[in-house]
């Protein structure tokens, strides 16, 4: 049976956003989902998301599916640098990997090493058959041309929204569409 993990935001939780709506979606059609409240929500520290994620991931395997959302996407990355066998599949949604618009010296201490700190995609496509990237034209957070450099020769394919912002919405049938084609 396929599991699908979701990584929600920075000072996000998994009742925000599309994520409850995706989650009551996937169920419908027969999928696993675990959507883990990450922790420290407000100060995430890598190693302890990717710790917290590989306790919920457990055994990875090609029936495990995970979908990140804003520094989820970065979490799911790193994660996926620790492990060797592959998974399913992944979709990102909307990454972010830059300083801009932090609100204060600690937001700006808090990001500075999930920014520095270097991500080996090459080992993450060894162990990512397929994987897609969601992104918006007008994504302040994300940096629209910034996902598309990051994600270049990693995904499988790419999604453009049109004026989607952060893509926080409560309903996108383009994530439920491409997670259930992976």
């Amino acid at each position: 049976m396929k599991r699908v993990i979701f990584v929600h935001g920075w000072s996000g939780s998994p009742d925000d956003n599309w994520l409850p709506w995706l989650a009551s979606e996937l169920k419908k059609r027969g999928y696993t989902v675990l959507a883990p409240r990450m922790p420290d929500t407000d100060t995430p520290v890598i190693e302890e998301w990717v710790r917290h994620l590989s306790d919920v991931v457990g055994t990875p395997d090609a029936d495990t599916y995970l979908v990140g959302h804003s520094i989820g996407c970065q979490t799911v990355l790193r994660y996926l640098e620790t492990v060797n066998d592959p998974i399913g599949g992944a979709v990102f949604v909307a990454g972010w990997f830059n300083l801009e618009n932090m609100e204060s010296e600690e937001e700006e201490s808090t990001a500075r090493p999930w920014i520095e700190t270097p991500i080996d995609l090459e080992k993450v496509k060894s162990v990512l058959p397929k994987s897609t990237l969601i992104i918006s034209d007008n994504d302040d957070y994300g940096a629209f041309e910034e996902n598309r450099e990051k994600f270049s020769g990693l995904v499988t394919k790419e999604v453009v929204l049109h004026d989607a912002g952060h893509i926080t919405g409560l309903e996108y049938p383009e994530i439920l569409s491409e997670v259930v084609s992976l």
